[in-house]
């Protein structure tokens, strides 16, 4: 894992079209804005997460539905 620092309206690009910038920092966390390609999905992690366990329920389902 890459650990860096960065303040606020800084950002950090990753590979040719992803940039992540630190919109605001406070107390309770730490606000990001994401600018990447159409084709590039990003999610939250606990999305991402509650998707892949949904479509592995859906592909380990019954086989004949109806």
């Amino acid at each position: 894992m890459l650990v860096v620092t960065r303040k606020r309206n800084e950002a950090i690009v990753i590979g040719d079209g992803i940039e992540v910038r630190v919109l605001r920092t406070g107390r309770d966390g730490v606000r990001l804005g994401i600018s990447a390609p159409p084709h590039v999905a990003v999610y939250r992690r606990e999305l991402y997460d509650l998707i892949r366990a949904l479509n592995t329920s859906a592909a380990d389902g019954p086989a004949n539905v109806g």
